[in-house]
């Protein structure tokens, strides 16, 4: 017995300072992207993702959130066992810290991590995603005009705003078959088996300012169940561009924007036309402001209230604790290499305006 658990400790230290030479391996591998492209991304990992999809994807509910409140419930549990231990054995509880986070470290990279450190998704579509702002102004119009034009198709009254008349199974429904339409084109969105669910812990993620996220440990996409119908279809096609294997949030924003647009029921391409329209305002409000203020005052009113429906929607759960969540998130773009951070999401418009540009040509 005393054998034994010499051997488990020794092990138990290798496991713990193997995170070092982890760490070391990860940053080398992310000057290889083409390696992780062939090796991984599109190697190994659509199995890992079908398996962990076929495990739980037939839950019902969120297993990777009751997986995350089970780790929290059993690292309180081991502060309070061991409290009075840990007080004169600091060096101990530093080892179990290191082992703890090398398993994540590795289980997080193997299951879906090394994602981060893959091929562009610009480069595999042979998109030049360099845009000027010229060219942001010329589509910011059009989507204007498309976008009023759908309103005004969808509610017959400039004033009013769309309701997007399906509940949150619907929306998921629509999603998955707006994939498989996709698909025939794109063989890349291919996504079978479905795993992407509502999150048990929405409210939690409003105050925390998300609308979603994938679970890498689990391969679950979250759905913020709370969020307004309108903006429901995007962040169900992005969390599944996730789970395909898209770690970049611009290009699972494109993704999702993507899919959302291609779909046959007129609210998504609505949703989708909107949700690349808000960006491309975004984008002037950084670079011209006043041009910005007046394209915006260009929109029927109807599609301003569905916009203040959003922001309404975020207002109501503001808090102080949010902008700490933000840059805790930010922190963990950028260890994992997405040099803009929380920005990155905001990237997004030059795809979507290569794309429509190489579709034109």
């Amino acid at each position: 017995m005393v054998k034994f658990k010499a051997v488990k400790s020794k092990l138990k230290n290798y496991i713990a300072f193997s995170l070092i030479p982890q760490i070391l391996i990860v940053r080398y591998l992310h000057s290889k992207p083409g390696w992780i492209e062939e090796y991984y991304s599109l190697g190994i990992y659509p199995y890992i993702s079908s398996a962990l999809r076929t495990l739980y994807g037939w839950v019902p509910f969120s297993v990777g959130d009751l997986l995350y409140t089970a780790t929290g419930l059993v690292a309180m549990g081991y502060l309070i066992r061991n409290r009075h231990e840990i007080r004169y054995n600091l060096a101990g509880l530093a080892k179990d810290i290191f082992f703890v986070l090398s398993v994540a470290y590795f289980s997080f990279h193997l299951l879906w991590g090394l994602n981060y450190h893959r091929v562009p998704l610009a480069e595999r579509l042979e998109l030049k995603d360099m845009v000027t702002n010229e060219e942001v102004i010329t589509y910011t119009r059009e989507l204007i005009a498309i976008t009023n034009e759908q309103q005004l198709s969808l509610t017959g009254d400039s004033l009013q705003r769309v309701h997007v008349p399906y509940t949150k199974n619907e929306i998921r429904q629509l999603t998955l078959q707006g994939y498989r339409d996709l698909a025939r084109g794109m063989d890349f969105v291919h996504y079978a088996p479905a795993s992407i669910k509502t999150s048990l812990y929405s409210k939690m993620l409003s105050y925390m300012g998300y609308g979603g996220y994938l679970n890498p440990f689990t391969n679950e996409g979250q759905v913020n169940r709370l969020l307004p119908a309108f903006r429901a279809p995007i962040v169900y096609g992005h969390e599944i561009g996730h789970q395909l294997g898209y770690s970049a949030e611009n290009e699972t924003n494109f993704i999702g924007y993507l899919v959302t647009l291609h779909n046959n029921d007129p609210y998504l391409t609505y949703a989708a036309n909107a949700y690349a329209l808000g960006y491309c305002l975004a984008h002037l409000r950084r670079t011209d402001p006043d041009l910005s203020r007046s394209l915006y005052q260009d929109l029927n009113p109807g599609v301003q209230k569905n916009y203040e429906e959003m922001d309404e929607f975020w207002r109501s759960y503001e808090n102080p604790t949010e902008p700490v969540f933000k840059a805790i998130f930010n922190s963990y773009l950028h260890a994992n290499k997405q040099k803009d951070g929380i920005l990155s999401y905001n990237r997004v418009v030059s795809l979507i305006i290569a794309y429509q540009r190489k579709e034109v040509h």
